[in-house]
């Protein structure tokens, strides 16, 4: 047993591995989904087939996406403060079996109209299916990041929480490969009338896969630690995670601001305004989304390790300043024309998301005590993501359409920076400190053993 892993002596490397495994598999299989539902031609597909009529049919698409993060601040609230409860792990596995399950259904529903349809219930049911998905979806990520923090050893915390990200870009990556494995293999007219179920029949085994690793895992060392010493909530704490957590809440929902409003920005925003307002050919867009995530993929783990050495607010602070100062420029070089300079511009900006990314894993979960650790989390993440990251593809369509200013994804960017500077600054540094000594956290939410 390494140094690193010796400070945990109830839970081996192998442990911890699969750990992080089964936790970054959830986040996969959510922005798997992600992947499929906002590419161009699936997103048109879904548009035409469930809301056939006037108007953008992608628009259409991504407003049924925003729909789901309506409800998952309600998702956070129950599932969050229910794994304080219960334990991590039985949340986990309800999570990722909705998740999966509700994408998978979309892949079977018949269409408004056409064989098999179900007219004015078909657009009724898929909205509905992406309102179980956003319940399910808002109990998900705080848990696994939970679930990973607290089996990862202190010193190697930012290394193990990059992992869930890694997810993230991993499903993303893979959602958008199988709609250009499709789109390339089908004339455009079969992929409207029946191929875009495809990549949605992929959703299940991933899910199916998740369930099984975290199936196979005892709950997290600090959830029995908790149990052991008699601490554990007697009911869900979600008054608890209010009253004693809320100013901490509160940063969180700042940095998380920018953090998904970047993210949803390059992953769910930027594939829809390549086609319609750069009009970039759709699998030309998705080949550039691809590469440039596979960058990220690739420099995000070493990213993690740096911030053990240096912590995690250089990192941020980094990434704010650079999305202050950088996302104007990076927008004019994607509409400079050409392919390279639109590639650089993306880059720059898929860079500076990928500090924040490499971080927020072990960060966010150390802002909470081990007893509400996953109901806070879940609720701060969550509210902010409704409010902000899901409805970014919507609300920047909208501006760009209503204005006729193509700058709108930098000036979004702009304004979240400035605001999540403030909460950055505020919080405490973590990278070095004991996930069980944050139980010492207070109502100012100050951490014992942390420095600014």
């Amino acid at each position: 047993m390494s140094e690193s892993t010796a400070e945990k002596p109830d839970v081996d490397q192998r442990t911890v591995k699969r750990a992080v495994l089964a936790s970054a598999m959830g986040n996969a299989t959510e922005w798997y989904d992600y992947g499929v539902f906002t590419s161009g031609a699936i997103a048109t597909s879904i548009g035409t087939v469930f809301f056939p009529g006037e108007g953008n049919a992608v628009l259409k698409s991504l407003a049924l996406v925003a729909v789901g993060f309506i409800v998952r601040p309600f998702g956070g609230a129950f599932f969050g403060p229910l794994g304080d409860k219960l334990g991590r792990q039985k949340v986990l596995a309800i999570t990722i079996l909705l998740m999966s399950g509700c994408t998978f259904l979309v892949g079977v529903l018949p269409t408004y109209a056409g064989p098999y349809s179900m007219g004015i219930a078909a657009p009724i049911a898929i909205l509905l299916l992406r309102l179980i998905q956003g319940f399910s979806t808002g109990g998900e990520y705080g848990g696994a990041a939970t679930f990973i923090a607290e089996y990862a050893p202190t010193k190697r915390r930012g290394f193990f929480g990059s992992f869930l990200e890694l997810g993230t870009l991993s499903g993303y990556v893979l959602g958008n490969v199988v709609v250009l494995a499709v789109t390339l293999s089908l004339p455009a007219d079969q992929v409207e009338a029946w191929a875009w179920r495809i990549p949605f029949f992929v959703a299940l085994p991933l899910g199916l896969i998740g369930l099984y690793l975290r199936s196979k895992l005892e709950d997290t060392p600090e959830f029995k630690r908790l149990e052991a010493s008699g601490n554990k909530p007697k009911k869900a704490p979600l008054k608890e995670t209010f009253t004693r957590n809320w100013r901490m809440i509160l940063n969180l929902i700042g940095i998380v601001l920018l953090l998904n409003i970047a993210d949803y920005m390059l992953l769910t925003t930027m594939p829809t305004y390549f086609t319609d307002t750069l009009k970039i050919n759709n699998n030309t867009s998705t080949l550039i989304i691809i590469g440039v995530e596979l960058v990220q993929a690739a420099i995000i783990l070493p990213l993690g390790a740096l911030s053990d050495r240096i912590g995690r607010k250089p990192l941020l602070i980094t990434a704010a300043i650079g999305f202050l100062v950088l996302s104007w420029p990076s927008i004019k070089l994607m509409q400079s024309g050409s392919i390279l300079w639109l590639v650089v511009g993306f880059a720059i900006v898929a860079f500076l998301l990928v500090l924040m990314l490499a971080v927020i894993g072990s960060t966010f979960p150390a802002m909470f005590p081990t007893r509400v650790r996953y109901g806070s989390f879940a609720i701060g993440y969550n509210i902010s993501t409704s409010l902000f990251g899901g409805t970014c593809g919507v609300v920047v369509t909208a501006l760009i359409q209503g204005t006729g200013n193509d700058d709108w994804p930098a000036y979004y960017l702009m304004i979240a920076a400035v605001i999540a500077l403030v909460p950055i600054f505020k919080i405490p540094e973590t990278s070095q400190v004991p996930i069980e000594q944050i139980d010492t956290a207070d109502t100012g939410g100050k951490l014992a053993g942390a420095t600014r």
